[in-house]
């Protein structure tokens, strides 16, 4: 088994996959993915390594998050997520509350 297969699976056993939806201050909303989300809304909210997106829009709340198995599948339901109107993005939001 190859370094960079041991260092997915080290990765996959670590941390859980999270897909998140935050609200900006302009009440915009933020579709994201994250294996370590205490430190990605720090970063969204504090630092310059924050996605430029969110950078401008702050401060950012999360209202949103769903745990996935793993890298692949998270990336997949971020996409699903990104092409929902914000309209599903609300509803599933409401939903989950």
């Amino acid at each position: 088994m190859g370094l960079r297969k041991i260092i997915k699976i080290y990765y996959n056993l670590r941390m859980p996959f999270l897909v998140y939806i935050l609200k900006c201050a302009d009440k915009s909303l933020y579709v994201g993915s994250t294996n370590d989300l205490e430190k990605r809304l720090y970063a969204h909210n504090n630092l310059k390594s924050g996605a430029h997106y969110t950078k401008i829009r702050r401060p950012v709340k999360l209202v949103y998050s769903q745990e996935c198995g793993d890298y692949a599948e998270v990336r997949k339901r971020e996409a699903e997520l990104k092409r929902m109107t914000r309209e599903q993005k609300l509803e599933l939001i409401l939903r989950k509350k």
